[in-house]
């Protein structure tokens, strides 16, 4: 690696360093390097046992429990397809048409913080490559529209105004790109060089800002120089997001992309941004309907692949993940077994851009989504698209009101909240509210956690926790009630991870309620036993 323009380096990885004026360098450490806790090696070799105690302690990383903590989050697709009515663009998009003349990032922020969105993740820049900020890198951008005379800067107004409301901010770079395919930039053979982040560009000036130099390609080096502009100019940002579609670019010609210079860069200046999807932090659930599988693991067998790349090693959409039998049937492809937990991505539109003859769904069906997908161990990715004006359309936040009062209502209050609760380990620890304390099982046995309501209540949902700073380590658990002589069955469970919500068929009536760890990797820690009673729609 090379550096110009600096007395004093420092390096990390693939990536070399030059401080600016007012930059802080990497500490640098003499330590020996740890294993990383959230990525264990696997052998062909390796026996069932082996695998599963393997399993076993793979731990998150602290970027991965504020992630998961999150439970919704929002998507806003924005862009020259809003203005054509596609749903991947071509790249020859003339920026005239992006004409957002009442644009609201106000009204956005409030809409989805009064939904319960905890953080949002705006399109930059899709498929067809149109960004949505004033990006020194290329003229396909919103400055090159006459809309508030070219001065217009989207990122800048959706950052300040999810912040103002209280949400985190983050941003989706599509790592296809027509229109530079168009130029002769995307997929150029170009050869795999240092490049110096940023690129100076004439006219172009900017403070001095740490520099980089890491190895790309020229599209390579374009995308690490948008994503520095992002990283740098916005304010902070918690989540990155890549996806794997290519558009309409044909499938032989799609760039290699430079993951691992992107991931390195992404670490430098956002060490705290979950990179989600394509990236290390965060996997693709492997559909578009908000849908989790009935046992979500977020310890999953990957494969790692050219330039750092992180893959399932079975398929996507593949029916298992982290199973026994998924493990088993994966080992052949898999280089570890890593925290890799899923995120449910769906629109509340049937399109990811706005289309003016569709309809929003419904409350009722996106609380279905949200127990399909926070209540099976993932996060809610929900789209919410702007219209041509900037806004979000009335009817869509509406819904969204809808949709957290409707979710109020499924879960009210919690009526296992400081329970009486006996049981080795400190029960009580799973209902105090507090997600970072925890019951913890006998290293004995399975073990059987009690609460005790004091009087006879109906329950009809019922929701579980595991402290998964420590793992995920439940593979079966039995609840059961009582309220006479004998324990009888209410509900069955596979795993549960940060989040399981369990809704009976009908209302149980009971004092005494009991969960019961069948299955278990290690000892299982219990953060949450809820139960709850919900309540009917409110009339018209």
């Amino acid at each position: 690696m090379f550096v110009t323009g600096a007395a004093a380096t420092a390096s990390t990885g693939l990536l070399s360093y030059a401080p600016g004026a007012h930059a802080r360098p990497p500490t640098a450490t003499a330590r020996p390097l740890r294993a990383d806790p959230s990525r264990i090696p696997v052998s062909p070799d390796d026996s069932p046992a082996q695998l599963l105690a393997k399993a076993a302690r793979v731990r998150p990383t602290e970027r991965q429990v504020a992630w998961q903590r999150l439970e919704r989050t929002a998507f806003v697709h924005f862009g020259v397809n809003t203005y054509t009515g596609l749903e991947w663009g071509t790249g020859e998009e003339d920026p005239e048409i992006f004409q957002p003349h009442e644009l609201d990032t106000d009204q956005w922020a409030r809409a989805l913080r009064d939904g319960g969105f905890t953080l949002a993740v705006l399109t930059v820049k899709h498929h067809d490559g149109f960004v949505l900020y004033p990006s020194r890198y290329t003229g396909h951008s919103v400055s090159a529209s006459s809309w508030r005379s070219g001065q217009g800067d989207v990122l800048r107004a959706f950052a300040d105004s999810m912040r103002r409301h209280g949400l985190r901010v983050g941003i989706y770079l599509s790592p296809a790109d027509q229109n530079q395919y168009l130029h002769g930039v995307y997929a150029n053979e170009s050869a795999r060089s240092p490049r110096q982040i940023p690129t100076p560009v004439e006219g172009r000036r900017r403070p001095a800002d740490p520099r980089f130099t890491l190895p790309a390609t020229d599209y390579g080096a374009y995308m690490l120089n948008q994503l520095y502009e992002v990283l740098t100019e916005y304010g902070h940002v918690d989540e990155v997001w890549f996806d794997g579609a290519q558009g309409n670019i044909p499938e032989g010609e799609v760039e290699p992309y430079d993951w691992d210079s992107w991931y390195e860069l992404i670490r430098a200046l956002a060490p705290g941004a979950a990179i989600a999807v394509s990236g290390p932090d965060v996997r693709w659930v492997g559909n578009e309907d908000g849908h989790a599988r009935e046992s979500e693991w977020s310890v999953i067998p990957v494969g790692r692949r050219a330039r750092g790349r992180t893959d399932c090693a079975l398929a996507p959409d593949a029916p298992e993940h982290g199973s026994r039998q998924a493990l088993l049937k994966a080992q052949p492809d898999t280089d570890y077994l890593q925290w890799w937990p899923a995120e449910c991505d769906v629109s509340i539109r049937p399109g990811w851009f706005h289309h003016d003859d569709e309809q929003p769904k419904s409350a009722e069906e996106l609380t279905d989504i949200y127990l399909k997908s926070v209540g099976r161990n993932a996060v809610l990715l929900l789209n919410t698209p702007p219209d041509q004006r900037g806004l979000l359309p009335d009817a869509d936040v509406r819904t969204l009101r809808e949709f957290r009062d409707r979710l109020r209502r499924e879960l009210p209050e919690d009526l296992a909240r400081d329970a009486r609760t006996t049981g080795p380990g400190h029960p009580e620890r799973a209902v105090d509210g507090d997600p970072d304390t925890a019951w913890s099982a006998p290293p004995s046995g399975p073990g059987a956690l009690t609460l005790d309501l004091g009087s006879a209540r109906e329950v009809d949902r019922i929701r579980l926790a595991e402290d998964i700073r420590q793992g995920q380590r439940v593979v079966r658990a039995v609840l059961e009630a009582r309220d006479g002589e004998s324990w009888v069955a209410a509900a069955e469970t596979g795993t549960i991870g940060a989040s399981r919500i369990l809704t009976l068929p009908e209302p149980a009536t009971a004092r005494h309620w009991r969960l019961r760890i069948v299955e278990s990797r290690q000892p299982a820690r219990i953060s949450e036993f809820g139960l709850y009673r919900a309540q009917p729609a409110a009339r018209a």
